[in-house]
């Protein structure tokens, strides 16, 4: 009986911010009315019951509880204040830091808490597996295998060495092939998907449509016939 080996667990990579991601930012303050700007839309200010201003969202807020913001193709988000900031490639605790940090070196804010998320992380999987689809992931992590088990598994018709992963980033597109029989799937770069990653599935062969199957299967019963026909004269003669 071979012995457990233990393996060395692969740190998750940081998804990185690309063109088109949708950010959800929200900035705290030991003073709300600080941090007003930053996590109101079209200047409305939140107002508690007794008239105060408040640090919950105003009406029309999504994601996390702040504003939302797309990455423009330049790469950059608009903030309020701070005007444009250049995300693209960054990670989340990246953009986290570039905000406090001009927040509090520019003295708007001296105590600011940023939460940043990435609203649009999705996989395509496609190919050789039971239903191609696109799946959401809110949590923003996902591996290879979770993302083959979510689309019912792979058919009999699959290759599960020639599992690909199509990736952009940088203005670069890049292909990885994974063997996920193999115990170095765990080491591969693409082991843990990012957001907009293509799954696709290699098939042995091109699966035939019900037409050519209904075609293939007349076929075969007229060549039998013809086969016991011939069979049949062949003993009486």
């Amino acid at each position: 009986m071979e012995a457990d080996i233990a393996q060395q667990i692969k740190e998750t990579s940081a998804l990185r911010i690309q063109k088109s991601d949708r950010l959800s930012i929200v900035v705290s303050s030991k003073n709300p009315e600080l941090v007003l700007p930053f996590n109101t839309v079209s200047g409305t200010y939140p107002v508690g019951d007794k008239g105060e201003f408040t640090s919950m969202p105003a009406a029309g807020t999504t994601g996390a509880g702040g504003q939302t913001y797309l990455v423009d193709q330049q790469g950059q988000i608009t903030f309020p204040i701070l005007g444009n900031l250049k995300v693209e490639g960054l990670s989340l605790e990246e953009v986290k830091n570039l905000i406090q940090d001009q927040l509090i070196n520019k003295k708007i804010v001296n105590d600011p808490i940023v939460k940043a998320e990435i609203l649009n992380v999705k996989i395509t999987i496609m190919g050789a597996v039971k239903n191609e689809m696109v799946i959401n992931v809110p949590d923003g992590r996902m591996t290879i295998l979770e993302a083959i088990t979510k689309a019912g598994g792979l058919t009999p018709n699959a290759v599960p060495n020639r599992v690909t992963v199509i990736r952009e980033g940088n203005g670069k597109r890049i292909r990885i092939v994974n063997d996920i029989e193999s115990k170095n799937i765990f080491d591969s770069e693409a082991y843990y998907l990012q957001q907009n990653d293509i799954v696709y599935i290699e098939p042995r062969s091109a699966e035939s449509t019900p037409k050519e199957e209904r075609s293939w299967r007349i076929a075969t019963t007229v060549l039998g016939s013809l086969t016991l026909i011939l069979s049949v004269v062949s003993i009486l003669k």
